[in-house]
């Protein structure tokens, strides 16, 4: 069947700057500095996982890179991290397509750490502290929730995370967030950031089905103690802080250095679910989607080395609206043509595309610099 329409690179920059406008609060209305401006070197910059400074220097017409920084930071000060999360939140909600349901549904919650090295006193104060990990031990904590429904995979809620909120707190924001959304879910899938006593009652007292992994620790007793026998199996327990739950203990065999299987226990805590082990495993590995949206983040998350912690989570957060923009359009507009329940056709329209066409646009607007400053006729060399 020909196609007779065509989904353009304007038309993927118009949706994208749509929704930017709508929610976030960045604004500047200088001679040359204008918003759009503003907002197409921050989009050129994630697209292609670049900085502000490289995009400045790309483009023919736009401000200076330290005109435009300075319009960012003033837009985006530390003690209005809420207002910006909220607003974050609200473009993220923006690409649900119409016909996505909103029930029983499956919903993965995970962590995202950041390294920062600041050392300033303010910055500390709204920085998490966890194992060290690319040169530091302190990290710009996010939190995000990635719902699951057929084709479409989209994040529609984050939590910057601050040192004293607790892993039950972020739950309840995040659930609330989706609840505000008509959202509701048969079950739920937690990494092991959310295995503690408060938020496994929680989940029990809602009655809310809930797989949580479970890390495995102690030497010989502990949840180490139950990772015995070859088979996998469900048990009850009863951790340190008295709260009892069901576990899974899953027997998996995974290669070596030498290519030996040797095997290796997962555990889970299993939550109003009479499921198998292995039915728990393999369903929570559905969970790992929200690891591809992360490896898809570092694609479209702009550089920075500024320590403003306001300014790394808009750029996180334009990342993830880049992420949901790509996964509304492939649902709308790449559509695979054929009987039965609706699909899309991958291959039409990857995410590569999407960032090209969006980098292609905005070059055209603004133009590239094709030449630089020389004291020596280039035919004189090359010709």
């Amino acid at each position: 069947m020909i196609l007779q329409d065509e989904l353009k690179a304007k038309d993927i920059r118009q949706q994208t700057m749509k929704t930017l406008q709508n929610h976030l609060s960045i604004e500047a209305n200088g001679y040359l500095c204008q918003t759009e401006m503003i907002l197409d070197v921050v989009l050129k910059a994630s697209a292609e996982g670049s900085s502000i400074e490289a995009v400045c220097a790309d483009l023919e017409k736009v401000a200076d890179s330290n005109t435009i920084r300075d319009y960012l930071n003033e837009a985006l000060p530390i003690e209005q991290l809420r207002q910006q999360e909220s607003q974050v939140n609200a473009a993220l909600a923006q690409s649900i397509p119409k016909s996505m349901a909103r029930s029983e549904l499956e919903l993965a919650i995970d962590f995202h750490d950041e390294p920062c090295y600041g050392q300033q006193e303010e910055l500390r104060a709204v920085t998490c502290s966890g194992k060290a990990k690319a040169g530091t031990s302190h990290f710009i904590r996010t939190a995000s929730a990635y719902v699951i429904w057929r084709e479409v995979r989209l994040t529609l809620a984050v939590r910057y995370v601050l040192p004293d909120e607790s892993s039950l707190e972020i739950l309840k924001f995040l659930l609330a967030r989706l609840k505000a959304l008509d959202f509701n879910f048969k079950v739920l899938y937690l990494d092991k950031g959310f295995a503690c006593g408060p938020v496994i009652t929680h989940l029990t007292d809602q009655q809310q089905s809930a797989i949580i992994a479970c890390p495995i620790r102690g030497k010989s007793g502990g949840t180490r103690a139950l990772c015995q026998g070859r088979c996998s199996y469900r048990t009850e327990y009863t951790f340190t802080d008295g709260t009892r739950a069901t576990l899974a203990l899953v027997a998996t065999l995974v290669p070596d250095k030498s290519g030996q299987r040797r095997r290796k226990w997962l555990a889970f805590i299993v939550i109003e679910l009479d499921w198998s082990p292995q039915k728990v495993y393999h369903r929570y590995r559905r969970r790992f989607g929200i690891e591809c949206s992360y490896r898809l983040l570092r694609w479209v998350h702009a550089r920075t080395t500024s320590p403003n912690p306001a300014l790394r989570f808009f750029f996180l957060g334009i990342g993830l609206i880049l992420i949901n923009t790509w996964v509304f359009l492939r649902w709308e507009f790449a559509r695979k043509l054929a009987p039965g329940p609706r699909r899309v056709e991958p291959q039409r329209f990857r995410f590569h595309r999407f960032t090209r066409f969006l980098i292609r646009s905005i070059e055209a607007i603004y133009g590239v610099v094709m030449a630089i400053p020389t004291h020596l006729n280039p035919n004189s060399v090359i010709y």
